[in-house]
């Protein structure tokens, strides 16, 4: 099963990350988008179906608050993801520094959505939540998608949102259902 329901407020805020993550990606994407009323029309979309998503997860987490969560301190997880978080951060604003100083600012966000992706696989293993892994699995490839994509159509924020919205808005939604299933059977 991709999706553990044993903790219905981790789900909630899965939830209400990836509505946000939508939201965000979808801003960012505004950056260069082809030309064409519609794919800023699709990108708001994407954007109102990000913050759709975000706030009735945001109001179940806090809703569930006192329920248990698999983010517990102490554990070895918790340490690796501290490891991995703080590797990230350290990684994505030196490289971001190098590529604007380079004058290839418009590969910052592949950069970043690759990190964000390679964060799920270590989440994964702190929540134990399978569906994490796919999240990364998706996102990694899009960020290396959006870089090989010729930036002369779009930039590369282009596609990273584009692309990268959908797959939060996807795992987020099947998220903040299963939480409420894992509720009310429970």
């Amino acid at each position: 099963m991709m999706i553990d329901m044993s903790h219905p407020r981790d789900l909630f805020m899965i939830g209400a990350i990836f509505g946000l993550a939508a939201f965000i990606w979808s801003g960012w994407a505004q950056e260069a988008p082809p030309k064409g009323l519609v794919f800023r029309i699709v990108l708001a979309g994407l954007g109102v179906a990000g913050f759709a998503l975000a706030v009735p997860s945001i109001l179940a987490a806090i809703g569930n608050w006192s329920e248990p969560s698999a983010f517990t301190t102490g554990t070895s997880a918790f340490t690796l993801y501290f490891i991995v978080f703080w590797a990230e951060v350290i990684i994505g604003a030196v490289a971001s520094f190098f590529l604007i100083r380079v004058g290839q600012a418009e590969n910052v966000a592949p950069l970043i959505l690759a990190i964000v992706g390679v964060h799920f696989f270590a989440l994964a293993v702190v929540f134990g939540q399978p569906v994490l892994h796919l999240a990364g699995l998706l996102l990694t490839v899009i960020a290396v998608v959006a870089f090989v994509l010729p930036s002369e159509t779009a930039a590369p924020s282009f596609w990273c949102g584009i692309l990268g919205a959908p797959v939060f808005l996807g795992i987020g939604l099947c998220c903040l259902l299963a939480g409420r299933s894992a509720l009310s059977a429970g």
